[in-house]
């Protein structure tokens, strides 16, 4: 919709020279042109000098940093006008139109599958029953789907990947904007997720779609049965996940990363490649050296813990 349209919805005080067509939101750092983002936190200021947003919710005071090109829509509420303006761009859940579904040679589909608008899937696949395949899903070669998976719209899964039963892939991310008065605004979650080639994932394991752009699972990775993956995460190659990790929005993992169970991390980290969380291990700041392993909370390194723990033993002895 018009830039002047979305001013006109969200009650928004802005005066243009000239209108823009826009075709949905997105970071400061990943806008186009034709996407509007937002700045609420001083700390993303440079990110907000280097946009090439077409417009960007901002408070009055960072009107100046604007860049040349960019609509600037000045409001006292950032993020919540973000959450607002998610709701205009939302998908359909359910397409009416399209086209049938596109299935390889080889691939068993089993009685009780609901496959969506424009799917496509692979040669040799299995899909067994009571999963749904929602629409504009896209499932690599030799992969199996097993009984009740849910794969939400626009999803992707890579070639000879195994999704276990009662699995949820491209749910939505656990996002809101708050108002003064508590109540509690829905961010909508209008991107997606993409599983690489090679990845097993568990039971009952969730992977959220990403607010805009893409929750990545990337190559080779193995995700245990319980396991929790925020939306907009990037997990990198041949990483493995243990049962009953969550791994918070935004989180970056390098590749080969270990996460023994009921591990975490807190939100907007990145963990170096090669590193371990041992069991129960919490991790709230980046994790920048390659190939450590780590342990306890608050986190330490996994030698300099296991001697805590020895003379903690040893005091109440």
């Amino acid at each position: 919709m018009n830039l002047l349209e979305i001013i006109k919805k969200l009650n928004l005080e802005c005066v243009i020279k000239n209108d823009t067509e826009i075709s949905g939101l997105n970071t400061l750092t990943d806008a186009t042109d034709s996407e509007i983002s937002f700045l609420d936190n001083k700390k993303y200021i440079k990110d907000l000098e280097d946009t090439k947003a077409a417009a960007v919710f901002l408070k009055e005071e960072f009107l100046p940093l604007v860049p040349t090109g960019t609509v600037g829509l000045v409001t006292k509420e950032p993020y919540l006008n973000l959450a607002y303006a998610s709701k205009l761009f939302a998908p359909k859940l359910i397409e009416i139109d399209g086209l049938a579904p596109k299935v390889g040679k080889n691939s068993h589909i089993m009685n009780n599958v609901h496959i969506g608008k424009n799917v496509t899937i692979g040669h040799d696949c299995t899909i067994m029953a009571g999963a749904y395949i929602s629409d504009n899903v896209k499932i690599g070669s030799g992969t199996t789907i097993y009984s009740n998976v849910t794969v939400y719209r626009d999803c992707t899964i890579g070639k000879n990947c195994i999704v276990h039963a009662g699995s949820a892939i491209g749910s939505d991310g656990f996002g809101f904007a708050h108002t003064k008065e508590g109540k509690h605004v829905k961010i909508y979650q209008n991107g997606n997720v993409i599983i690489q080639n090679d990845v097993e994932i568990g039971s009952n394991t969730t992977i959220d779609r990403a607010v805009f752009g893409t929750t990545l699972i990337k190559e080779g990775c193995k995700i245990d049965n319980l396991v929790q993956i925020a939306h907009n995460c990037i997990i990198g190659e041949y990483t493995i996940i243990t049962a009953q990790v969550g791994v918070s929005g935004s989180t970056t993992l390098g590749r080969n990363v270990v996460m023994g169970g009921q591990s975490a991390t807190a939100g907007h980290l990145s963990i170096a490649p090669f590193t371990t969380i041992a069991a129960r291990g919490g991790v709230t700041k980046s994790i920048t050296e390659n190939g450590k392993t780590w342990a306890g909370f608050p986190l330490f390194e996994h030698r300099p813990w296991l001697k805590l723990q020895g003379k903690i033993a040893k005091l109440i002895k």
